[in-house]
């Protein structure tokens, strides 16, 4: 029972997803070829929603569904660590038309090639955690 709120939150935001049609193929080419704000619009309203929840969280000491405090650690700037790592998963986005939340509603509505892609992100997650350490961050 403890995790049903969990699942409930994944239903909304799957249905945020599709209704939004953020999970479409050809709203994410228009965004990549600056065709369209649809997809800008909706990331933008994400970044706004993530910050103002961060604040909110740190000015209210939230805690976690566990009781324990919600810390931000700040973490390391370095340049080639988001050059490299933006453009490798910028480009996984741009081939396969979908970022990682978006992969799986589409799995959901029956769109069974997608399990190509999400095999390709679990491959890629994969080989990051064997080179996490040989790797610039």
């Amino acid at each position: 029972m403890k995790g049903l709120k969990f699942i409930v939150a994944g239903i909304l935001f799957g249905i945020v997803m599709s209704k939004s049609e953020a999970i479409s193929w050809y709203r994410i080419q228009e965004m990549f070829r600056f065709q369209a704000f649809h997809m800008y619009g909706i990331i933008g309203t994400a970044v706004v929603l993530g910050a103002i929840a961060t604040y909110l969280i740190k000015k209210y000491n939230m805690k976690d569904y566990q009781g324990n405090p919600i810390i931000f650690t700040p973490k390391e700037k370095s340049v080639p660590r988001y050059l490299i790592g933006g453009t490798i998963f910028g480009l996984g986005w741009a081939l396969t038309g979908a970022c990682p939340g978006p992969m799986f509603v589409n799995l959901g509505y029956g769109y069974w090639a997608i399990l190509i892609a999400i095999g390709g992100a679990l491959i890629g997650t994969y080989l990051y955690g064997l080179l996490r350490d040989r790797l610039p961050h």
